[in-house]
């Protein structure tokens, strides 16, 4: 892709301009609701839809699926046709499809509709970063992928679960999809009344259909297997690694057969050969671990463990909505203001992470709200630091003819980072779960001094509330077992908190050694050529 004349600046292009970057925030804002839907509505969903646990899980996989080829895919589309017209279509088959999910509970109509909802928000948010990158100077970018970042990565961790445990709670699920299309139709609308110069289309290629079909199976496979292997169990359910085995095989294929295709595929790898890119597509999968790690560890332990609302649960993350804010702005001067080169305030991101989930990892079955809010906030203020940062390192070199195919590899490693990151989450507390129980119950022998005493105060709190001895000595067992598994949750919540913090501290030295020594190799490189 190659950039189109700029206009003059004036009033009139200055109004374009802030149309636009509305219209692509709104955009991005859609794909954030629809994305993390399932994550708070998911028991509405299946009660409503009479779904089995095995096929509701289709509406998940069905939907990361088409978004991940839609990352991919997005590139060559926008080569084809308008940028600005990618978004536009992608943007009002968003709205399309949540406003007719709204108004359905049939599964497979619901499953078909998600996968519209997961190419069209992969599409549009290829095509939307990337015409900010096109249509602005490099100048402004600091600020402006600061902005944008809020709809696309500050609105799926913080604004988006506050708003559907809200729904749900007051209204439905199905409000939840309702409350898209209105969004879908002002973005749209906002884009549509944007003039102004547009990134102009390349030379147009041939679709690559056996890249495409060898990286969607991959895909498929990979998502099947990261989103479904810990409810089975890994290896203990044959279909797990079979489709491990096809995904990966498919996605050597595929690399093997864009290297054939020399730049005629369906991607353009050779934004590798960038160290900057390199670097921060590395970072990505990490810091998408993180992000999608702990926005569903958090909520999982406040509703699981301390019996928090779909309401209370979604607003717990709320508040960190602020600080990712104010350090995404505090990046964005510093770096366009003060020139302060990216890489500074990763160090200060991950450290801040550490804390925030070492702070996290003290919580027990007696928290609230107020307790763990200080890792919240503390997580929200370094993830603020981190994303714009690797944003800028990875896309602040990149030529304007791949900084398509760069941002959709870019969120690609991103959301993978994030399936394995919560995949590994699930399945450290899972185990956990199971093994603390073990622990704590062999230590709950009958004849122990210490449980007797325990079950004779439960009996006689229950007695003195009415039962008779029999039936409060049944409840009393009853009661302690309930607390005996409460306690394994909350140790196992505890361990997944420690082992996003303990990323960090092995991630941290290797990401400083990658960044040092593409920086050697970059100079030797200098100085050969000279």
């Amino acid at each position: 892709m190659t950039m189109a004349a700029t206009a003059m600046p004036g009033r009139s292009s200055t109004t374009a301009g802030a149309l636009l970057l509305t219209g692509i925030v709104l955009a991005a804002l859609t794909e954030a609701i629809a994305g993390t839907v399932l994550s708070l509505g998911r028991g509405d969903i299946i009660g409503d839809t009479s779904a089995t646990p095995d096929e509701f899980a289709w509406l998940d996989i069905g939907y990361t699926t088409l978004k991940l080829i839609g990352f991919i895919t997005a590139p060559w589309l926008m080569n084809r046709l308008d940028p600005r017209s990618v978004l536009v279509a992608s943007t009002l088959a968003m709205g399309m499809a949540s406003g007719i999910a709204a108004m359905t509970a049939r599964l497979d109509l619901l499953i078909a509709l998600r996968i519209v909802q997961g190419f069209s928000g992969g599409a549009l948010l290829v095509a939307g970063q990337a015409i900010i990158f096109l249509r602005f100077r490099r100048l402004h970018q600091p600020l402006l992928q600061g902005l944008f970042a809020m709809g696309a990565v500050v609105a799926p961790g913080t604004l988006a679960p506050a708003l559907q445990g809200w729904l749900i709670d007051a209204q439905s699920w199905t409000w939840i999809f309702f409350g898209i299309v209105p969004l879908a139709l002002t973005a749209a609308g906002l884009l549509l009344m944007a003039e102004g110069p547009m990134p102009a289309r390349g030379a147009p290629r041939s679709f690559d259909w056996l890249g495409f079909s060898l990286i969607s199976v991959a895909f498929f496979c990979l998502t099947y297997v990261l989103t479904q292997g810990s409810r089975w169990d890994w290896l203990e359910e044959p279909r797990i690694p079979w489709l491990a085995l096809i995904g990966a095989v498919a996605l050597l294929a595929f690399l093997g057969q864009q290297a054939m295709a020399k730049g005629q595929g369906l991607l353009d790898f050779t934004v590798f050969g960038t160290n900057d890119f390199t670097f921060a597509f590395i970072v990505s999968f990490v810091a998408g671990a993180a992000l999608s790690g702990s926005a569903f560890v958090i909520p999982a332990f406040a509703v699981s463990v301390l019996a928090f609302t779909p309401t209370d649960a979604g607003q717990l993350l709320l508040p960190s909505g602020a600080p990712f804010i104010g350090a995404l702005l505090l990046v964005a001067l510093l770096v366009q203001f003060r020139r302060l080169p990216p890489f500074a305030t990763v160090p200060f991101g991950i450290l801040i992470l550490m804390i925030a989930m070492w702070l996290l990892s003290g919580s027990t079955s007696e928290s609230g709200a107020a307790d763990m809010m200080a890792g919240v906030l503390l997580r929200g203020l370094g993830l603020g630091f981190l994303f714009l940062s690797i944003t800028l390192i990875a896309f602040g070199h990149l030529d304007d003819r791949k900084l398509a195919g760069g941002i959709g590899l870019f969120n690609t490693g991103r959301q993978f980072g994030g399936l394995a990151g919560i995949a590994a989450l699930q399945t450290l507390i899972d185990h956990h779960t199971i093994a603390n129980l073990a622990v704590l119950g062999a230590n709950l022998s009958a004849g122990k001094p210490a449980v007797i005493e325990r079950l004779t105060a439960l009996t006689a709190m229950l007695m003195a509330k009415g039962m008779d001895a029999a039936a409060a000595g049944r409840a009393a067992a009853g009661l302690l077992g309930r607390a005996v598994n409460g306690q394994s949750a909350v140790i196992a919540f505890d361990t997944a908190f420690n082992a996003v913090a303990l990323l960090f501290v092995v991630a941290a030295p290797l990401l400083v050694a990658i960044k040092v020594g593409f920086s050697r190799y970059a100079k030797t490189h200098a100085a050969h050529d000279a």
